[in-house]
């Protein structure tokens, strides 16, 4: 079984930065993109950041200036480098991976657990 985790969230400050990070594990032969979503209450789950198995990277023009998404393909991760960090960023924060199990299977979306980010003060 593949299983998507993340890490990193907590409470921060305005103006603070946190790493999210997100580790695949199981039955992986390849993974193409990886990214990262998020929801906030009463909202629906919206981009923030992707990445190609070839680092090309897409991001939320609300966060572009300020996040930045990469990956170590050698090792299964995807990290989300968060900084000046703004009460509208809280949200909980999902790792989303395409994952292939096998060389004969398709591609399949995986999602971790989600990790809460506050930001306040």
């Amino acid at each position: 079984q593949v299983q998507l985790v993340e890490s990193g969230g907590g409470l921060v400050q305005p103006g603070g930065s946190l790493r999210l990070s997100c580790a695949a594990s199981g039955s992986i032969a390849s993974i193409s993109g990886m990214g990262w979503y998020r929801q906030a209450p009463g909202k629906l789950r919206e981009l923030v950041a992707i990445i190609s198995s070839g680092g090309r990277t897409n991001y939320a023009d609300s966060v572009k200036a300020r996040f930045a998404v990469s990956r170590d393909n050698s090792k299964n991760l995807v990290y989300l480098q968060m900084n000046s960090l703004e009460p509208g960023d809280t949200a909980v924060y999902y790792c989303n991976a395409q994952i292939q199990e096998s060389r004969y299977s398709s591609y399949n979306d995986y999602w971790g657990q989600g990790t809460q980010v506050t930001v306040s003060s």
